[in-house]
């Protein structure tokens, strides 16, 4: 994983084996239980999980609206890593320029998911190239904190 300087880098250590947090992040039942922030809510239009395939969602945020989203999977290494690419987009899978964003936020990101097993728990490293300030100033960077500490949550809750 190559960052640049001034991208979001988020490390953090689940206390779940990699296996684990590698099926949370690529098995759609449990990723809308946790892929959203604290309050808010996802749905799935649809997600092909696989290098190649794509998905399509909406994250309901309480008093903004919807936050409409396109992927595609780039890479996937069983239990190691996931990359994938996030385009604003609107309910009828369009890519949208504007979407209520900040302009200095990309029009595409980027967002790698590395999961390496440290002493029975995991180091999950996640890696977006779009400014970490811009991130902090619009609310990506602490979305992203809930996001994994809803996934933490849910790991010590379910099997998946």
């Amino acid at each position: 994983m190559n960052a640049a300087p001034g991208d979001i880098v988020i490390t953090r250590l689940i206390d779940a084996p990699a296996e684990l947090v590698f099926a949370a992040w690529t098995n759609v039942s449990h990723l809308q239980k946790w892929f959203a922030p604290e309050g808010c809510s996802i749905k799935f239009m649809h997600a092909d999980i696989r290098e190649g395939g794509t998905f399509h969602s909406c994250v309901t945020v309480p008093g903004y609206g919807d936050c409409w989203c396109l992927g595609e999977y780039l890479e996937i290494v069983p239990d190691k890593k996931i990359v994938y690419t996030m385009i604003n987009a609107d309910q009828h899978g369009n890519k949208v320029a504007d979407a209520g964003k900040d302009s200095e936020w990309p029009l595409e990101t980027t967002v790698t998911i590395l999961i390496k097993p440290f002493n029975g728990k995991t180091k999950l490293i996640l890696h977006q190239n779009a400014p970490e300030a811009v991130a902090k100033r619009t609310g990506a960077y602490p979305s992203w904190l809930q996001m994994l500490d809803n996934l933490e949550k849910s790991l010590s809750q379910d099997s998946i």
